[in-house]
């Protein structure tokens, strides 16, 4: 024991002198986890919240746009920018380019008419199957209604055009059946108009949705970029370990001390768990400095504060269990590498690759199924997996056992190639 102490306390000395390491380790996933929540966030909160800058060129002289630029401006996604009626189609392309708005509108100069003939055609048609007599011979050469034009500045992605298409698709919706509802109380009630109140309960009248969330416990936990970001961010930073260890392994190697332990009472078996108990160690202050920042200090700077999961105890498992597994592969790749410049860039790389199929940097869900294999034998897939399973589905250690064993296995493939790397380089 008293070997194991010493050893530990000899690689805690140079993992301090490690300055770049240290950065890597600490500064760099704290940085990335607070810039990349920042945005995500931001995200959420351009699409359901803030307002998107619209620029309007309404040609249309008629109750029907005016209805329409009143309802846009109503429903609280866009601030309109109104051009004035000098002001053409080149005007407005020219102020989109200059990114005054990432959007758009043009409302056609016949779109009163087009909207009214519309509306006049389908409460024509609607009647007659009531028999309430009603002629439609005159509309039923009508050309359909005039498309508006949405221009988009092309740095606006495809996910949130999607989310202002429907957005606008629900405006056109609202302004035109708001005037078939008129025509057709109109021909009912002989000309008579419709009560604001009956009009605006027929076109609002929608089944209310509610929206929860599934947990293990029961409880609607609040999912947010956070409760997203800080377990994968710090999946990413114990994994970075490998900068420091991976090199650290090499250095020795190199240098001659893994022999040197041969000529002493001690082993290498000895070195090699110090080193693991010393970054395991390393990797759950990561955790828990990360998952601090999130929960005191993100609520400071407009950020969602981290909820953490009821089971502490399967939490402090897996950061130790995501830890060892992080260890094991740093000393794998510190075993293989000949030079400390191929055990950095061949970890790093593989770290990044790893991320990117392992649903940090793209969600799992949203992965092709030809990637559904490649994924499961990325380690930090199955550990952002155990994270997520208590940080956003509130489990315990008997929800997540199943994501634990591919860990484990993983952690024994890593130590075992590693084993056999050493008895090839006869360090062991």
């Amino acid at each position: 024991m008293y070997k194991l102490w010493a050893t530990i306390k000899k690689d805690w000395r140079i993992l301090t002198r490690d300055k770049v390491g240290l950065t890597l380790m600490f500064v760099m996933p704290i940085v990335l986890a607070i810039v990349i929540t920042t945005v995500q966030n931001s995200t959420f909160e351009l699409v359901n919240d803030k307002k998107v800058p619209l620029l309007l060129l309404n040609k249309d002289k008629g109750v029907v746009g005016k209805e329409l630029e009143a309802t846009l401006q109503k429903g609280g996604m866009f601030t309109i920018k109104k051009l004035s009626a000098g002001q053409g189609e080149n005007i407005l392309k020219q102020r989109l380019q200059n990114k005054e708005a990432l959007l758009a509108l043009i409302i056609p100069e016949q779109y009163t008419s087009d909207v009214l003939a519309k509306s006049e055609k389908v409460a024509g048609q609607a009647l007659q199957s009531i028999a309430v007599a009603s002629d439609t011979t005159s509309i039923e050469g009508k050309r359909p209604v005039a498309s508006v034009v949405l221009y988009y500045h092309p740095v606006l992605q495809s996910s949130f055009r999607q989310g202002i298409d429907g957005a606008l698709s629900s405006v056109l919706q609202i302004v035109q059946s708001k005037y078939i509802v008129r025509q057709l109380y109109s021909a009912i009630n002989d000309s008579a108009a419709i009560p604001n109140n009956l009009e605006q309960e027929i076109l609002t009248n929608q089944t209310p949705v509610q929206q929860f969330s599934v947990s293990k416990d029961g409880d609607h936990v609040i999912v947010n970029a956070t409760q997203h970001n800080i377990p994968a961010w710090t999946v990413f930073a114990m994994f970075f370990i490998v900068i420091s260890l991976g090199a650290s392994i090499v250095r020795e190697k190199n240098s001659g001390s893994f022999m040197r332990l041969k000529t002493m009472p001690t082993s290498l078996t000895l070195a090699i768990i110090s080193k693991q108990i010393t970054y395991i160690i390393i990797t759950v202050i990561q955790a828990l400095i990360i998952f601090s920042i999130g929960k005191w200090i993100f609520p400071h700077i407009g950020l969602p504060g981290l909820d953490f999961p009821n089971d502490k105890a399967s939490l402090m498992l897996v950061i130790i269990l995501c830890g060892w597994c992080a260890a094991s592969f740093a000393i794998m790749i510190g075993v293989f590498a000949k030079t400390q410049e191929q055990s950095n860039g061949i970890g790093a790389v593989v770290i990044v690759l790893f991320a990117a199929v392992g649903g940090l940097l793209v969600p799992a869900f949203a992965m092709p199924q030809s990637m559904q294999g490649v994924m499961r034998i990325s380690p930090l897939h199955w550990c952002l997996e155990a994270f997520y399973g208590l940080f956003l589905e509130q489990g315990d250690l008997k929800d997540i056992f199943l994501i634990l064993v591919p860990i484990i296995i993983m952690i024994f493939i890593f130590q075992l190639i590693a084993f056999i790397g050493m008895k090839r380089q006869r360090l062991i």
